[in-house]
């Protein structure tokens, strides 16, 4: 029973942690004079990423990478047909010309190089099934490529970003002290009760560490992506919905699998294809639906189709065990 206990509170503590980090480390940088809209890229953006990282390290260290892939697989499949399902089924999403044309098909790249570091055996004919050091310095390559986009865009629309804007609270010294150290402290401790936890679970009822990092780990680490997206949503503030998703995902795959895979080669399970190809299918059916009915929109009938995929993945992954 204590295992279950750690593993819930786990990841509770690993969520809040990355809070705290994040809001701690923007009040600082926010007094250090940085402004508000590089806060929002670098320490906000990052910070969110944070719960999937910590939990990826500590499954590469320890050798658990179903729970290093599953994480993410799962995090970006949730976030698409999870998150955005629910958030359209709120209000109908809009979504910005440039977020259509550029970040989705960037996301598109992200999933097409995981399959092709992914499957170095097949183009090499090698007998090697992981991501190796190279395959993780490959994905930070683009990955540093997408930041030049984004700071790029900046100079291009000085305006349009001014406008995104994050609230910042003013706090005295010992308080950010307190969220930054607490935060890193918290961050520490869910994700390696969460990796424990996990491994726990899947080997006292024989499922692979893959099906627990994919639903229960890569819910609970989308949670803040599904709460800022819902009270976007409910503030019509409707691109910002869309472009946490896209923002995440490319994160989560180029980011934190690449620093992942140069800490330590991270092993590929013999199915993964099969959910590389699901999430490759949920990014293009995403692009899609830019196209069709009301165009640039995700409105309810969208999230009804979403939210019925992301419950026959499930199926899926359960009846894989």
């Amino acid at each position: 029973m204590l295992e279950y206990i750690l593993f819930v509170v786990g990841l509770i503590i690993l969520v809040k942690g990355a809070d705290f980090l994040v809001d701690g480390s923007s009040v600082l940088a926010k007094k250090l004079g940085v402004p508000t809209l590089i806060i929002g890229l670098t320490v906000v953006a990052f910070g969110t990423s944070m719960p999937e990282l910590v939990v990826n390290v500590f499954a590469a260290l320890e050798g658990s990478t179903g729970i290093a892939f599953g994480n993410i697989i799962g995090s970006n499949i949730s976030n698409i047909l999870l998150v955005l399902g629910i958030t359209a089924l709120i209000y109908p999403i809009s979504v910005h010309r440039s977020t259509i044309w550029k970040e989705l098909p960037f996301a598109v790249l992200a999933v097409v190089v995981l399959f092709i570091v992914s499957n170095d055996f097949i183009i090499d004919g090698l007998n090697v099934f992981s991501l190796t050091r190279v395959d993780g310095f490959i994905m930070l390559i683009f990955f540093a490529v997408f930041l030049l986009y984004i700071f790029s865009s900046i100079k291009r629309n000085k305006k349009i970003w001014k406008d995104k804007k994050i609230e910042i609270k003013q706090r005295n010294n010992i308080v950010i002290a307190l969220m930054i150290i607490g935060g890193i402290a918290g961050l520490f401790l869910g994700g390696k009760w969460v990796v424990d936890g996990a491994i726990y679970i899947a080997n006292q009822f024989g499922l692979s560490e893959f099906l627990i990092s994919a639903t229960i780990i890569a819910v609970g680490t989308s949670l803040p992506e599904l709460v800022v997206s819902v009270r976007a949503a409910m503030k019509k503030d409707i691109d910002l919905a869309v472009g946490n998703i896209i923002g995440s995902n490319i994160f989560n795959i180029l980011w934190i699998l690449g620093i992942t895979s140069v800490i330590a080669p991270v092993a590929i399970p013999s199915f993964v294809n099969i959910d590389i190809l699901v999430l490759l299918f949920a990014t293009l059916l995403l692009f899609l639906f830019m196209f069709v009915g009301d165009k640039h929109k995700l409105g309810k009938k969208e999230g009804i189709i979403f939210l019925l995929l992301y419950v026959t993945y499930i199926v899926f992954l359960v009846m894989r065990g």
